[in-house]
């Protein structure tokens, strides 16, 4: 599992038709030690930058309303490409996306979002996010490509974790026994990541977006998981294989919370830097999910091809 991602270290890619929004975009960066970065103004000039074999970047702010969708087709171009798909892409707007907007970015692979002009502190936020979410993903998915087909035969058994690091080897061994692994991969590491930090060890909507900005999600997630209250709690994962569906059950033992304002993705919380996860998983990776009791046990389904 790596550790909170570094801003230190960043390259980063900004694609904006606007020289001003651009400029400003950059200047969020130059305060930041460390931070380099290429900009581009158009579609076909990002592109023809990350055929750059040599050049590697960790996160791409893009400019979604460029001409004839141009910003969105770039995103989809990343996605599509083996090399380039682990980028995560930060899609800058100038007003709030609507719910279809978000949807389409979130086809095309882009799970974050800037409404400019954005305060500093907000540009900041959402690139710490975006970093460690894609710095997770992305060792999870090389751990899925290490391990492909080991698992694929799994009908029912159940298993415990409990820090970060377990859950994310639990997604993906049972990612492996789904038909499409990496779309199962994305949304099983969601609900046991919210297990672990939302429900046993209490981090709230707002501690979480703070600790994005002072990029310190994961090591304050470990103190928690540290501390002795926490050592014995557990998130709980059945796994079910029926002829119709797969069934996954994770149950943590946290106070559950108000779990349906959670299920579609809300424009009100588009330029947050957390809270998108939950609908992103049933958008992406499963068939149906819901919640049971009060909001500590998720329970989600995938058909099987042709369902």
């Amino acid at each position: 599992m790596p550790s909170d991602a570094d801003m230190t270290e960043a390259h980063l890619l900004v694609v904006d038709r606007d020289p001003r929004s651009l400029a400003t975009l950059v200047d969020h960066f130059r305060s930041e030690p460390g931070v380099t970065f290429h900009t581009a103004g158009d579609p076909d000039t990002a592109w023809a930058i990350l055929q750059d074999q040599a050049e590697h970047f960790d996160l791409m702010i893009l400019d979604c309303l460029m001409p004839q969708g141009g910003g969105l087709d770039l995103a989809r171009r990343i996605r599509a490409s083996q090399r380039l798909a682990g980028i995560p892409v930060v899609l800058q707007t100038p007003a709030p996306p609507t719910a279809e907007q978000m949807r389409s970015g979130a086809a095309a692979g882009a799970y974050h979002y800037l409404t400019m002009p954005a305060q500093h502190d907000a540009v900041l936020s959402i690139v710490h996010a975006a970093l460690a979410k894609s710095s997770f993903r992305n060792a999870l998915r090389r751990q899925l490509r290490r391990q492909s087909g080991k698992h694929r035969e799994l009908d029912t058994c159940e298993f415990s974790i409990r820090t970060l690091e377990e859950a994310g080897e639990l997604a993906t061994l049972i990612a492996q026994a789904c038909p499409n692994p990496d779309a199962a991969l994305f949304g099983i590491s969601e609900l046991l990541v919210n297990g672990v930090e939302h429900g046993n060890l209490g981090l709230s909507y707002e501690e979480k977006s703070q600790l994005a900005l002072d990029n310190c999600w994961k090591s304050e997630v470990d103190r928690r998981s540290a501390l002795p209250d926490n050592l014995g709690k557990r998130v709980r994962l059945s796994f079910r294989r029926e002829p119709e569906r797969i069934t996954l059950r994770i149950a943590d033992e946290g106070r559950g919370f108000a779990w349906r304002d959670y299920l579609e993705l809300d424009p009100r919380r588009a330029c947050d830097p957390n809270g998108r996860g939950i609908a992103l998983a049933r958008m992406l990776s499963f068939s149906s999910i819901h919640y049971e009791g009060c909001g500590n046990v998720a329970v989600a389904t995938i058909a099987p091809p042709g369902n």
